[in-house]
């Protein structure tokens, strides 16, 4: 993803850009990168008003609900007293022409945002080439990931295959950071969409088998199976993960080592998983002490505003960070 600091009113120009880079990349047209461009403005200006500093975060999406480009607005400002107002259309956050958070919801195929009164603003927008109205419950995942500050290649990876009976996820995070570590996070990838079919245990062995030539890395594979009820987890190294589940959250063993260099044992840990929890698999660029209970409620929000919020408040500086969330439920 494209990471945007927003201290001050000149950087609103340069989130416009990355949106409508982005959309241009996908091949949207002009009417297309137009709302991303409008949608961007207005969630860069919201935070400058209201939550400076923040971030606007730009990615493309791909999942059962389509693909596009998304637009995520993070900030630790003041957060909104009264959100129904703010997200009517017409009332402009900032005194931009385009409308304010209204118009980014109108503007949206997929929307959605938590508030919390001294605790901040997160902002989901997702946008496709053709419109349509996006269902925040169809969204199985959604992530943030981001290079350290200063790298353009990113060590960090992911990936999520669906199943007939749930689906497959793997957080990939290359030895260190830049262009080393993410040819082995790439290489691990290639790797679990050749296998994943596989258990968990048998796709995180085959990886490591594989990365050798690498430098190798911290990788984890789960697999949530619907019918049986569970989630089925395999790691190595400090890529770790919990199941979110109303206010619990059990957080999933990774065993000590190096994928590709050094791993004493490979094995399997079952934990209990319901259509509507949450898996949350992070990269050492997230804190491990992460949790939710700012935010009472949100893990029935949209996948990657779930992914942003936890980023924001628990993103460490000095390596690449990856969140990846994903519900129980079908696609």
């Amino acid at each position: 993803m494209d990471r945007v600091t927003v201290t001050e009113g000149s950087q609103v120009a340069e989130a416009r850009r990355h949106a409508v880079a982005a959309a241009q990349s996908i091949g949207f047209d002009e009417t297309a990168c137009g709302r991303a461009a409008i949608v961007a403005t207005e969630l860069a200006t919201n935070v400058v008003k209201y939550g400076v500093p923040g971030e606007i975060l730009v990615g493309i999406y791909e999942d059962a609900t389509g693909s596009g480009v998304e637009v995520l607005a993070l900030d630790k400002g003041p957060g909104f007293t009264d959100l129904g107002s703010a997200l009517r259309d017409g009332h402009s956050t900032g005194g931009s022409s385009g409308g304010g958070l209204g118009a980014v919801r109108r503007l949206s195929d997929a929307f959605d945002i938590a508030s919390r009164a001294g605790s901040g603003t997160a902002v989901l927008a997702r946008l496709s080439a053709v419109r349509s109205t996006g269902s925040i419950a169809a969204a199985t995942f959604g992530a943030v990931t981001v290079p350290l500050r200063g790298e353009t290649a990113n060590g960090d990876a992911y990936a999520v295959r669906e199943r007939l009976d749930g689906w497959t996820a793997i957080v990939a995070d290359g030895l260190g950071h830049g262009p080393d570590a993410a040819k082995a996070s790439e290489e691990a990838l290639r790797l679990f969409r050749r296998h994943q079919d596989a258990p968990p245990a048998a796709i995180l062995s085959a990886i490591h088998a594989g990365l050798s030539h690498t430098r190798g890395g911290a990788i984890s594979v789960a697999r949530y199976n619907r019918d049986a009820g569970n989630l089925t987890c395999a790691g190595i190294g400090n890529v770790l993960g919990a199941v979110v589940s109303g206010a619990a959250t059990k957080r999933t063993v990774s065993l000590a080592g190096t994928a590709g260099h050094a791993a004493r044992r490979i094995q399997e840990f079952e934990y209990p998983m319901r259509p509507e929890d949450l898996f949350v698999l992070c990269s050492d660029g997230i804190a491990t002490a992460w949790s939710l209970d700012a935010f009472p409620g949100i893990a029935g929000a949209h996948p990657s505003l779930v992914a942003g919020v936890i980023y924001r408040d628990f993103a460490r500086a000095r390596d690449d960070a990856t969140v990846l969330v994903v519900r129980g439920g079908a696609a």
